[in-house]
């Protein structure tokens, strides 16, 4: 019943996605706990300790500010689809589970550097579709490694993501040195500004370059899993290799485009795996990266598979998980 209700593209179902919004997000509104000092807040990057500082560390505008850029990425995953249609129907589906999917993790529905990052990254996405069948070099991909360096310098950890770009490259183009050359220096552009910067105004560079080290590489404090979290995990997680089995085993179905599309989905999906698990740094804040493509891979499976019983039943067990969780964070 939820399913069917939330697959359809009315008014009602914009306002159903608001109301839900709200409510994940009202345990986090309420509930006023600090933030555990990981490294990004101890010693967070350059963009991220300037947008500290405008709002002056409030907790209060943080967590408003953090809403309002998580319903804007929602947005964004919508759209993202609506433009490409890659999923076979036009759906508010994949916003309606990313933001289900942030809920996950109530403490860190608050202020943190990976949010404002994922819109970045989400905008790469963008650029990086948008150089399908162009004409000449495109330029797309120097825009799209320019918004992931920035992006990084919210979260560092989002650099390691830069690898999409030369991927998209091989799975969009016909293998253009000048545009893997352009992607690079897209890259790094951001981080020749940023070193310029310090340099002008007299800082320390070496101060920066410990400050990228220590991000990347210093070991993140313990996250303590509730036991109803890792059981809620683990019931996504199924979820979710159960989702990307059927989307590979409907590949040779779809059109070219929309195969590129979630190839480089699955990619994304592979390279926040391989952050969360081989880096020290890399904590929990994770979920809002690897929500983006698991919200796109979840919708495919809900609108294609033929039985629909069980995506309802599924669908449904997915809110409730996520309705406990809140439920448990207020206590």
């Amino acid at each position: 019943m939820l399913l069917r209700i939330f697959k359809g593209t009315g008014p009602g179902v914009i306002l159903l996605i608001i109301i839900t919004l709200l409510a994940v997000w009202f345990s986090a509104i309420l509930n006023q706990r600090l933030h555990p000092r990981f490294i990004y807040e101890s010693d967070p990057m350059p963009l991220y300790g300037f947008l500290k500082t405008l709002i002056k560390n409030s907790h209060n505008i943080g967590v408003i500010l953090s809403f309002f850029m998580v319903s804007l990425m929602a947005f964004l995953v919508i759209n993202f689809n609506t433009t490409i249609f890659f999923i076979n129907e036009r759906t508010f589906l994949p916003g309606l589970l990313y933001v289900l999917f942030g809920g996950f993790f109530p403490d860190h529905q608050l202020m943190n550097p990976v949010i404002p990052a994922s819109l970045f990254l989400m905008f790469a996405f963008m650029r990086i579709m948008d150089g399908y069948h162009k004409n000449g070099t495109a330029f797309n991909y120097f825009d799209a490694g320019l918004l992931i360096s920035t992006g990084s310098l919210f979260y560092a950890n989002l650099i390691w993501f830069g690898a999409l770009v030369i991927i998209g490259i091989a799975l969009l183009r016909t293998g253009n040195l000048k545009e893997i050359f352009i992607s690079i220096l897209g890259l790094l552009t951001p981080y020749i500004i940023t070193f310029s910067l310090y340099y002008v105004l007299g800082k320390d560079i070496r101060t920066l370059v410990k400050l990228l080290g220590d991000n990347l590489f210093t070991k993140s404090i313990y996250y303590p899993f509730p036991g109803l979290t890792i059981a809620a995990l683990i019931f996504c997680g199924a979820l979710i290799i159960v989702s990307i089995a059927h989307l590979i085993r409907h590949m040779g179905t779809k059109k070219i485009k929309s195969r590129k599309t979630f190839s480089l989905m699955i990619w994304t999906f592979l390279i926040s795996l391989i952050v969360y698990f081989a880096l020290p740094s890399a904590s929990v804040e994770i979920i809002w990266l690897i929500s983006i493509p698991t919200s796109y891979f979840l919708t495919h499976y809900f609108i294609i598979v033929k039985k629909k019983v069980i995506p309802e039943i599924l669908f449904s067990l997915i809110f409730l998980f996520i309705v406990l969780i809140q439920l448990w964070y207020l206590k």
